[in-house]
């Protein structure tokens, strides 16, 4: 096993501490991780690895699910001993002559049994559920975590929070149900047979082939009923969409639905939702038919044996209670049983889509010697770089050679499509060059620490996401230790101090105690634009990249950020992305990319002056200050 690793929790995470209840629940470290840096990409090998982890609490669960099996048997035995104790002992002298065997019997119901139970509820319910389904997914999430930036754009945001929730808990309850319930049901089947063997050897037969039928019950009926529940599953899913789909359009749906569109589409939503919940149940009730029949034959069977074995005085009566408690029991746990053999079935199918979006090699790795980048004084090169997104199609950038001195503000243009976010996501690392190098300070980013690389970068970008935190904690991301009096500072010279200030919550929340919704939805576009004008404003990297950072504001306020975005750029290394060309008009130089290429160099006036240029028709087409989004070079 890799050298173990533990990152100390959040004091939150704690409920009030309990000595009886902590000794238990603390027997697995949920933060505790491993060296690994890409997780099993099998279910088995992934179910196997987490398991390995808390071998302990496991090995005694698979101790505890044969001793409940065993517990349950003897009860049943107990009983047909009991009446047979009865049967030949007369009231005064029961317990002169047996009275050992009874006190037997009660520690077996008042001390074994509750023992027994006891142990296993908590080992499984303190031991493993809260804090091992806790630690496959805090490992999952560190994995999942160090994905590139490209990842994140092949998948939902939604999606992956659920795989990663989902494999802890189905992790967790394959092997709980594999070791408690599944195990208990095989000892119990096990001793019951034994005991019917001793007694008639054809009912244990019987008990044999009725365990082969129920094996065989499980091979060929299960698999459809997994089948018809993944499709009862997918149909909920789209209908499920659909709705979201309506009432989060609900606007466009008012002003635009003029018939009954919505309602056929729901309509045909819910009808292929009924045919699959239709199709499930009947795979149910064949599964529970099956089930049914098997069991009326094995305790008719069964039956039929131990009565004609009364009969010939070959066995008691308390034998033939016995006898029928045990497989009476037997048709109980078989139902109870085949569901969660499909539950077990289920969890390991959800393990095995788990790790194809967990157990995903990196892209983009730090090197195993790599350096954490000091602060740098800025100076940018790329060198022969060649890119494109999906290594078949078009090469977006080819041998871009390109240079920004240190304390330089660039102005990158070019029309939609032309590289200008490329060329910044490569030298953040949130892509990888194909060729070529680039370098800040001449550090190549390849050889230092994506984390001290981007520690050098302040971004505000067109439409800037906000976490759903409070508004303090928004702007201090990217600030650790950031102080409540520069957080106010940076909101005053970002104009958003006094918004900030009237600022409320669902929860009662105020001022920059109060939490923005998802992707910062509760605020205005230009409000989430100054919140990260802020942001960048207290992180003060020497590097800053602006994406069209004011585009969202209104010119009274953009007016005043840029006197203080004027004074933030001060001696720093500058790169700005803008549509609107005269917000950069000002910058020392302009580079102008098309399709990938520099195609133009210099200033605002000398590009002016090259009338035929694309810089020139760029700005003579703006409307409104926007450049035309089918702009090509000619």
């Amino acid at each position: 096993m890799p050298r173990h690793t533990r990152t100390e929790p959040d004091p939150k995470f704690h409920n009030a501490d309990h000595p009886v209840w902590n000794r238990f629940e603390r027997f697995i470290e949920p933060f505790e991780d491993t060296d690994r840096k890409v997780l099993p990409q099998t279910a088995w090998g992934f179910i196997g690895y987490f398991a390995g982890q808390a071998k302990g609490p496991f090995v005694l669960l698979l101790i505890v699910g044969a001793l409940v099996g065993a517990v349950e048997t003897a009860l049943y035995w107990g009983v047909g001993y009991l009446i047979d104790i009865l049967d030949n002992s007369s009231p005064a002298q029961l317990l002169e002559d047996h009275g050992f065997e009874l006190a037997a019997m009660l520690v077996l119901v008042l001390v074994v049994r509750a023992a027994v139970m006891i142990v296993a509820a908590i080992i499984e319910q303190q031991v493993i559920v809260p804090r091992f389904y806790t630690m496959v997914r805090w490992q999952s999430f560190r994995r999942v975590i160090q994905q590139p930036y490209a990842f994140y754009q092949d998948d939902f945001a939604g999606r992956i929070a659920t795989k990663i929730l989902q494999a802890g808990q189905s992790v967790g309850d394959f092997i709980v149900t594999t070791l408690q319930s599944l195990w208990s049901f095989i000892t119990f089947i096990l001793l019951t047979t034994a005991v019917l063997s001793t007694l008639d050897a054809r009912m244990g037969l019987v008990v044999a082939v009725w365990f082969a039928g129920y094996v065989l019950i499980v091979r060929y009926l299960l698999p459809r009923l997994r089948a018809a529940g993944k499709n009862n599953a997918n149909e909920n899913a789209v209908l499920n969409g659909r709705l979201v789909d309506i009432f989060t359009n609900i606007l466009t749906v008012k002003l635009f639905d003029t018939g009954d569109r919505e309602h056929s589409d729901v309509k045909n939503a819910i009808g292929n939702y009924l045919g699959a919940v239709t199709h499930l149940t009947r795979v149910i009730t064949l599964v529970r038919m099956a089930v049914a029949i098997l069991n009326g034959f094995m305790m008719s069977a069964v039956g039929v044996i131990a009565v004609t074995g009364w009969m010939n005085g070959a066995i008691t009566t308390g034998a033939i209670a016995a006898t029928m408690g045990l497989v009476f029991r037997l048709n109980q746990m078989s139902g109870w049983m085949m569901f969660n053999i499909n539950g077990l079935i289920r969890a390991y199918s959800t393990v095995q889509d788990a790790v194809e979006t967990i157990s995903v090699e990196p892209k983009i790795t730090d090197k195993p010697n790599a350096l954490v980048l000091p602060p740098v004084k800025g100076r940018i090169r790329f060198e022969d770089v060649n890119f494109n997104y999906d290594k078949s199609g078009t090469t977006l950038f080819r041998t871009l050679d390109l240079e920004i001195k240190a304390g330089e503000k660039v102005g990158i243009v070019g029309p939609s499509g032309a590289g200008k976010s490329t060329l910044i996501s490569l030298l953040l690392r949130l892509f990888e060059p194909e060729s070529g190098r680039i370098l800040i300070d001449d550090h190549d980013i390849q050889d230092v620490t994506q984390a001290s690389l981007r520690s050098q970068f302040g971004v505000v970008s067109q439409d800037p996401a906000l976490l759903h935190r409070s508004l303090a904690d928004n702007i201090a991301y990217g600030h650790d230790g950031a102080t409540r009096g520069q957080i106010e500072e940076a909101a005053h010279r970002a104009k958003a101090y006094e918004f900030i200030l009237d600022a409320r919550d669902p929860k009662g929340r105020k001022g920059f105690n109060a939490h923005v919704g998802e992707r910062g939805i509760k605020l205005s576009g230009g409000q989430r634009q100054r919140i990260a004008i802020a942001r960048v404003m207290l992180k003060d990297a020497p590097v800053l990249i602006l994406d069209e950072a004011t585009s969202a504001l209104d010119s009274e306020i953009e007016a005043v950020i840029q006197e203080n975005l004027g004074r933030l750029m001060q001696g720093k290394t500058v790169l700005a992305i803008a549509h609107r060309l005269s917000t950069i008009s000002q910058m020392d130089r302009l580079i102008v990319l098309d399709a990938g290429q520099i195609v133009q160099r210099g200033t605002h006036d000398a590009l002016l002056r090259e009338e035929e240029g694309l810089y020139a028709r760029l700005w003579a087409r703006q409307s409104g200050g926007l450049i035309a989004v089918d702009e090509t070079a000619g």
